[in-house]
């Protein structure tokens, strides 16, 4: 099996519209949380969200093509170009015709359908727009960046809730480890920040009064986010002929599923796809320094995703860091994989560990190194992104530092 690198990356979220606003954002602990700038007031009962600023559609896409892409996937092109333009892909016929796309999206283009259903059900239209199956397909992402770098390789979409990039993320890594593929576009994106999905997470009352606060006391829930990010993945030998700068090593990748509770996290199934991914690494417990944790900011979450940090390393949790950057870019749900895979990255490449930020009060069923609140510079040689999403469905990647 040959050694997989990440060659390039690419972000929009609510801290930045590339990487290095994203990483400038996290390594200063800024939130990009703030007020809902798409809705009148009082529409939903809560204030705050995670939105991606400072993005004007029109300047990065012809109108034309705009009338083909969902805000979602407006996302996973802009990343997926940002990811390309760094790895310093030269395409080939032969290279083109094999590579992978696999992206991940929890609710795809549902804005879309939201928009033709108000149409239909308010104004009493006959019909709804002629594109909106095309623009409300999950697997929309994937097929935009087959379409506009003509990919011809497998190409597919992974919609597993919360965990959906990240399960992309380790099938992709998976398929060019083994050959399947000689490289990867990867990751996922999201934009659920329109009326009926935010109603649809009011009623389930697990978002914040104010900000998302992971692992403190003080926490009351998950905050929303959009965006999206990607990853090239090739084999680290090819990538080092071409002349190509990996930014780290994918080294692992484990999933589960608790096949117990719709809503409700497993202690055990979340412990179960960590170790999943640390023996797929082939790395000893030892040589993890860094968790970039699931992190939600709720009760549930956090107080089971420390316990199976402890039943996973025992007793080296106590010398782990552990964050969650949801507390500065929000939950993207199927993007947040793809989000914090990025994050976890470029933390091995800079040898600076991101904080919790917003962090106030500790919780003693959350006894961790959180990082709270300002970025610690700390090289680590190996470390995981965790996601874990409603359905009991896990998954964690594992990423090695390449000096």
């Amino acid at each position: 099996m040959r050694r997989v690198c990440i060659t390039g990356v690419g972000v929009m979220s609510s801290l930045g519209n590339d990487q290095g606003e994203f990483w400038r954002g996290l390594e200063s602990g800024v939130s990009g949380i703030g007020p809902i700038q798409s809705l009148e007031a009082g529409q939903v009962r809560f204030e705050n969200v995670a939105a991606v600023r400072g993005y004007v559609p029109e300047q990065r896409f012809p109108v034309k093509e705009l009338a083909f892409l969902d805000r979602f996937a407006q996302f996973a092109l802009l990343a997926a170009e940002e990811a390309i333009g760094q790895a310093g892909i030269e395409w080939t016929d032969e290279l083109r015709e094999e590579t992978a796309i696999v992206t991940g999206s929890c609710i795809g283009g549902r804005g879309a359908e939201e928009a033709g259903y108000w149409e239909l059900f308010h104004h009493n239209r006959t019909r709804v727009h002629p594109l909106t199956i095309a623009l409300s397909m999950s697997n929309a992402g994937a097929s935009h960046i087959s379409m506009r770098y003509g990919v011809r390789g497998p190409a597919y979409t992974v919609s597993t809730a919360c965990s959906s990039s990240a399960h992309a993320i380790g099938q992709a890594f998976w398929m060019v480890r083994s050959g399947v593929a000689p490289m990867a576009i990867t990751g996922g994106s999201e934009a659920p920040l329109f009326l009926g999905s935010l109603k649809a997470w009011e009623a389930m009352r697990v978002i914040s009064k104010d900000t998302c606060r992971p692992f403190s006391a003080a926490r009351t829930g998950l905050i929303l986010g959009e965006g999206g990010a990607m990853l090239v993945l090739e084999p680290l030998e090819d990538a080092l002929a071409r002349g190509a700068k990996p930014l780290a090593e994918i080294v692992g990748f484990g999933m589960s599923s608790d096949a117990g509770h719709l809503t409700q996290p497993s202690e055990n199934g979340a412990s179960s796809a960590m170790r999943r991914a640390i023996k797929d690494s082939g790395l000893a417990l030892e040589e993890f320094g860094y968790i970039n944790a699931h992190g939600t900011g709720t009760e549930a979450n956090d107080r089971t995703e420390t316990a199976a940090i402890r039943a996973t390393f025992g007793k080296l949790a106590d010398g782990l860091a552990v964050s969650s950057t949801k507390s500065m870019h929000g939950h993207t749900l199927g993007a947040a994989g793809a989000l914090e895979a990025v994050a976890s990255v470029l933390t091995l490449r800079h040898g600076i560990l991101p904080p919790t930020a917003n962090y106030t009060t500790a919780d003693a069923a959350c006894d961790l190194d959180v990082v709270p609140n300002e970025a610690r510079r700390k090289d680590v040689g190996a470390c995981l992104s965790n996601s874990f999403a409603f359905g009991g469905l896990n998954a964690v990647l594992a990423f090695k530092r390449i000096d």
